[in-house]
This record gives structure tokens, C-alpha cells and sequence, in this order.
């Protein structure tokens, strides 16, 4: 279920959504909320977005067959 952005919580890794000129779209790589923005949970660099929506990220690997 999808969390408003603004109790997305800190250093864990998390789907985000964003909006932009063709509808919602969730990104499709895991980030990670830190002190400084949003960064890219598996190379660590900063990723400019603004989302308004996040969730837990589940791993293909531990999602359900």
C-alpha cells in the first residue's frame, strides 16, 4: 500500500512514486531517504526526484511466485 511521502522513513529501502505529464509511475530501482535527498539504494548516488508516494521495496527475489 502505497504512504504519503511525507512519513516515508530514513536509511531503509523503499519504492517511490512520482508524478510528471503522463501520471504516476513508480521508479524501478530501490532509494533510500537520507539527510541530504534521496539516493540510489544500490549505488549510493544522489537521485534528483520528488515523490510523493512510497512503499517498501520487495526484491524480485523475495517477491511471491
Amino acid at each position: 500500500m502505497w504512504q504519503s511521502i511525507l512519513s516515508a522513513p530514513f536509511f531503509r529501502s523503499l519504492e517511490l512514486a512520482v508524478l510528471d505529464e503522463e501520471g504516476m509511475h513508480s521508479l524501478v530501482f530501490p532509494c533510500e531517504r537520507t539527510l541530504k535527498g534521496w539516493k540510489h539504494a544500490i549505488t549510493g548516488k544522489l537521485v534528483d526526484v520528488d515523490p510523493t508516494h512510497w512503499r517498501d521495496w520487495i526484491d524480485s527475489d523475495q517477491a511471491a511466485p
